[in-house]
């Protein structure tokens, strides 16, 4: 789908492309990427990175176009493997041409429009375009971390009442989620850094990258932060899970060992040698007995070793 945007003034929707609009293509159809390529003759190895889900955040020009990938927070279904992710933003700049591209329909993208609609403001060149989608970009990884650290908290509560599969799994999927995120947003504070000598900035894009710097600072601190306490988590509710274990695997053993005495009493008892006690009528109630006694006196000895 390819939406065409006025930015001189208040943004604004056009029907049709005129220069130094922004085209904004969201989940493109190869009939869009066939269009986009012979319209604005677009080197036809642009689109097929931007679709690549693993492309790291860089930037690079051929014949005078520059592809700028932007790593993006995304949200899978909630049951997915990794619900929490990154993808590729792309932007495309050339002349009086300015593309963003993107594979999938994300929030971010949807807020950033409505956002610069009630600002009331357009943008004052491709440049600004830009850097504001970096500072947007860090702003929704701040919310997404706020939102993955509230399932943590949840899992956590849902794991004070009782180990379970299911919170322990979900730890370690948003466990996936914080190292995508940690990666991606290295990534883009390296490209931003890269960018501001290699676009024409001026005052106040200088300023507008102050503010993406600080957000981006803040989003990989706070992610390092969220991840740590993770792996802490998932460490002492592995500990916790270990010693379990060995509580109940010592609890068996002890069972077993005081089981043991009445069994090789009886078995004592029961073979056919001679034991003093063929005749007695009380032969059977001397061997409880003594299997009581014994079987009483190792429970008492188990308990004050602290082995049961």
């Amino acid at each position: 789908m390819k939406t065409y945007w006025n930015t001189t003034g208040k943004l604004s929707h056009l029907n049709e492309w005129q220069p130094n609009c922004w085209i904004q293509v969201t989940c493109p159809t190869d009939e869009d990427q066939h269009e986009l390529e012979e319209r604005f003759n677009i080197p036809d190895y642009f689109m097929p990175d931007i679709s690549d889900t693993d492309e790291r955040a860089r930037y690079e020009y051929d014949d005078g176009w520059m592809l700028i990938i932007l790593r993006i927070p995304y949200v899978k279904e909630i049951r997915s493997r990794t619900p929490y992710t990154t993808i590729p933003l792309g932007i495309i700049h050339k002349r009086d041409v300015t593309i963003t591209v993107c594979y999938y329909e994300t929030n971010m993208m949807i807020d950033f429009v409505s956002y610069q609609q009630k600002r009331g403001e357009g943008f004052i060149d491709y440049v600004d375009l830009t850097f504001r989608l970096f500072l947007s970009s860090a702003v929704w990884y701040l919310k997404r971390l706020k939102q993955i650290n509230t399932l943590i908290e949840k899992a956590k509560h849902n794991l004070d009442h009782g180990v379970n599969n299911e919170s322990l799994i979900g730890l370690s999927r948003l466990q996936d989620s914080l190292t995508y995120f940690n990666t991606s947003i290295r990534g883009n504070e390296n490209l931003l850094q890269k960018l501001k000598f290699k676009l024409q900035v001026d005052e106040l894009d200088a300023d507008l990258i102050e503010d993406v710097s600080i957000e981006m600072s803040q989003a990989k601190e706070t992610t390092s932060i969220y991840s740590d306490i993770l792996e802490s988590t998932m460490d002492t509710y592995s500990s916790i899970i270990n010693n379990n274990m060995n509580t109940v695997m010592r609890t068996l053993t002890s069972v077993s060992i005081i089981m043991m005495f009445p069994t090789l009493i009886a078995s004592l008892f029961g073979m056919n040698l001679v034991n003093g006690m063929e005749t007695s009528q009380f032969g059977f109630i001397i061997a409880l007995i003594i299997s009581i006694v014994v079987s009483g006196l190792t429970w008492a000895i188990l308990r004050y070793k602290r082995l049961l």
